[in-house]
């Protein structure tokens, strides 16, 4: 077991003892901070951002050769950590408490501790971790984003309002793949420089949003009315991944539900739950989607589009992108190609 004392009093130095620790080096580009690390205790990296507005990303992806526990005094760093384990899993306790809790794959968690106080992470070896974290600054954050915070539930509202942090919370919501999908679209931002950070702080705003509203629905008692098991809607997530991946095969349910391994039902409901679509009007959607894509990327034109991403009849292409976007196909393409076109000087 290896011990890491945390005394920082912000993101950047907790990072850093991190890496006093388990070795690496920190280097930085347009306000984002990378340690990356291959020694005997860890290999991988761990990435850090701040914004101004009282919010800090902060994630890992790392496998650690030693079981590591973070002991992080709260004295002068505490803020709320919005929690989530894209991959493998990891534990939290509050320094009064003898056991630890896990918070495990896919799960949604919202933890801070009282001031003065302390929070104990647990990490353990030879798992790859990677874990999505963001933290808010309560008084900035107030300050700075939330022009009318009684939006926020009553608990939450009440945690945004402890400025003298006299209160620990805690909230271990149910597992979330609507969150996993946002948080893999953020690792893979392409973008770089400001318009980079820029995307990547619009996303950090999403999954925050994400947190809250699942644990505003979780107060209300709303639970999704479902049979379904957490290894059948993973099954489900990495049938809809696949089809992103190639849009153009032609998908049937029979099809789908023999990959998948779920009856067509359970495929059905899962779909529903985790994209608000049927299996179909989800094909329907990435086509489209992709679609716009070609039009904007590519010099293709909208009849080789069409094929390219699925669609048999140009026809019905149109009527449906016309419904869904408000423009037709042509319309977009001329509106674009008039965008893209650059006036010659006199």
């Amino acid at each position: 077991m290896t011990e890491i004392n945390i005394t920082a009093n912000n993101t950047e130095g907790t990072v850093k003892q991190i890496r006093d620790i388990i070795g690496g080096t920190i280097e930085s580009r347009w306000g984002e901070y990378t340690l990356t690390v291959n020694s005997a205790l860890a290999k991988g990296s761990i990435r850090f951002i701040t914004f101004d507005w009282g919010v800090n990303l902060l994630e890992y992806d790392i496998t650690f050769f030693d079981d590591i526990t973070l002991i992080m005094d709260t004295s002068n760093f505490n803020p709320i950590h919005f929690t989530y384990c894209l991959n493998g899993h990891c534990s939290h306790k509050f320094g009064y408490q003898k056991e630890y809790k896990t918070i495990a794959q896919f799960q949604s968690v919202i933890i801070t501790s009282k001031d003065g106080g302390y929070n104990y992470g647990y990490f353990p070896k030879d798992i790859k971790l990677e874990i999505n974290v963001i933290q808010i600054s309560r008084q900035l954050y107030l300050k700075k984003r939330l022009n009318n915070v009684a939006q926020l539930n009553k608990k939450l509202y009440e945690v945004f309002l402890d400025k003298d942090q006299e209160d620990t919370f805690a909230y271990f919501g149910s597992y979330n793949l609507k969150m996993a999908d946002v948080i893999g679209k953020l690792r893979k931002v392409k973008q770089n420089g400001m318009i980079r950070i820029l995307k990547i702080e619009g996303m950090v705003y999403q999954i925050l949003s994400m947190h809250i509203q699942q644990h505003d629905i979780a107060l209300q008692g709303t639970k999704i009315e479902t049979n379904l098991l957490k290894s059948e809607l993973k099954k489900a997530r990495k049938i809809a991944k696949s089809i992103l991946k190639n849009v153009a095969l032609d998908y049937t349910l029979d099809y789908l539900s023999e990959k998948s391994g779920l009856t067509q039902a359970k495929l059905q409901e899962a779909f529903k739950i985790l994209y608000a679509r049927t299996v179909t009007e989800y094909v329907r959607h990435v086509r489209l989607e992709a679609a716009r894509d070609y039009i904007n990327t590519t010099e293709l034109n909208i009849s080789q589009i069409v094929y390219s991403v699925g669609f048999s009849s140009r026809s019905y292409f149109s009527k449906i992108f016309k419904e869904k976007y408000n423009i037709s196909p042509s319309e977009y393409l001329k509106a674009k190609r008039i965008k893209t076109t650059v006036p010659l000087a006199n």
